[in-house]
């Protein structure tokens, strides 16, 4: 089969590998549809801890059964599928304590390899995070299952209520993620990014308020926000320390900055102190997501619940087109690309976009 491997930086090649044989409870996919990301786009352009290389690289996909190993019940050969790239091991201290998204395994076991031809799955993922794919929805849009169980699991807990106030810092994929999910709640949302194309797109998908700077926020609080009081919600989803700092100045008091874009290992941000204690500032970190996310963000897509998600996919690329589709992303174009295999003998023809 084919495959895409990250050599190095800016560096994709395809590559003749062997099929794998599914073993016990695991399945092979043949994938149908995947998407780009923003952490490939990182692993491209710079490398990135949770990707190495040179390896097999896409985590984002769907697809259909190609071969079932002994023992998998609930699906079968031919059948369209969608699912996400990880599960918990269930037995670690953390799983124990049911705090999934921080299994002690879960990026060591994760699958790597969506660029291809095929993947396989393990049967920890097989048996908690697999999914039909209904016909309705199509493939490329199925593969969005992965980004939008993290962003669940950013948004969910805080039980964000209509007519509450959030403002999102970056309009890539899932920036607009964010928003799509905020505005399903009927909350008012604000969207800074600098990129014009994105920014567009961002209104087109419901924001507010569309602004070219965060820093514009600040000017017009009494415009976004109840009294001018600030925002009751920040999401934080560039992943720069700079802008992780300054997030917090967009706030209300009591207010909560979600930190979901994640900063490289050893930088540091500094916060005034008594500006997180007086004002009761909530800091929360945001990282992956539970099987409970998973069948969540599942029931939105499968049940047509978030409108418009489909439209974060700029085009499509055929799988020796990939190093195309970093190419166009490291410049600033599209949001997210949809790299589609042609895999012989899949079944699901007409289910594609």
């Amino acid at each position: 089969m084919l495959q895409s491997r990250l050599l190095a930086p800016g560096d994709v090649r395809l590559a003749e590998v062997p099929v794998p044989e599914p073993s016990a409870g695991e399945l092979l996919i043949a994938v149908k549809a995947a998407l780009t990301c923003g952490t490939d786009l990182k692993a491209f352009r710079r490398g990135h801890s949770l990707i190495p290389m040179p390896g097999p690289f896409g985590h984002e996909f769907s697809g259909v059964v190609a071969r079932r190993g002994k023992g998998v019940r609930g699906f079968r050969e031919g059948q369209a599928v969608m699912a996400v790239h990880s599960a918990p091991c269930l037995t670690c201290r953390y799983c124990k304590r049911k705090l999934f998204n921080l299994c002690e395994s879960i990026m060591e076991t994760k699958v790597l390899g969506a660029f291809a031809e095929y993947v396989l799955l393990p049967a920890h993922v097989v048996r908690q995070n697999v999914f039909p794919k209904p016909r309705r929805l199509d493939f490329a849009e199925a593969a969005l299952l992965e980004p939008l169980s993290c962003v669940v699991h950013a948004v969910e807990p805080l039980g964000v209520k209509a007519g509450q106030t959030a403002f999102v810092i970056g309009a890539g994929p899932i920036g607009l993620l964010h928003l799509l999910l905020l505005k399903s709640r009927r909350a008012r949302v604000a969207v800074a990014e600098p990129v014009p194309p994105r920014l567009r797109q961002a209104k087109k998908m419901g924001a507010d308020a569309a602004l070219d700077t965060p820093e514009k926020a600040r000017k017009l609080l009494s415009r976004l926000t109840p009294g001018g009081m600030g925002f009751d919600y920040v999401f934080e989803c560039t992943g720069r320390p700079e802008v992780w700092e300054k997030a917090v100045g967009y706030l209300r008091r009591g207010g909560t900055l979600v930190l979901f874009g994640g900063c490289p290992p050893g930088r540091r941000v500094a916060y005034d102190a008594h500006r997180l204690h007086y004002d009761e500032i909530t800091l929360k970190g945001d990282f992956h997501y539970t099987p409970a996310d998973v069948r969540t963000a599942y029931g939105m897509l499968a049940g047509g619940k978030l409108r418009g998600a489909g439209e974060l996919i700029s085009d499509s690329f055929p799988l020796a087109k990939l190093p195309r589709a970093f190419d166009l992303l490291s410049r600033g174009k599209g949001i997210k690309y949809a790299i589609l295999p042609e895999t012989p003998g899949a079944s699901g023809a007409g289910e594609a976009r």
